[in-house]
């Protein structure tokens, strides 16, 4: 049984942090990727059009990240609060 099957279906908010999370981190990754290949093809003189739309392209997906991660965190919080656990 996968770690998020063992969760039961009342921690609805710990199963979305645990499905949020790491598609907000793999998301910033790819975003950063996405931007820093587009500085290097600026760097090297390329196409314009190429190089702004990769940056852009870049900068949503950064952008989305940290909105999904940001949502994982609060849904965290939630369970967490809802639990009797907040610190």
């Amino acid at each position: 049984m996968s770690a998020l099957g063992a969760l039961r279906s009342s921690d609805a908010d710990l199963r979305a942090w645990a499905r949020l999370a790491p598609l907000g981190l793999l998301l910033v990754g790819a975003g950063a990727a996405v931007t820093g290949d587009a500085a290097t093809r600026r760097g090297a003189g390329g196409a314009v059009a190429g190089w702004v739309v990769g940056g852009t392209l870049g900068l949503c997906l950064q952008g989305a990240g940290l909105s999904v991660f940001g949502e994982a965190v609060k849904r965290r919080a939630l369970h967490d609060v809802r639990a009797g656990r907040a610190a």
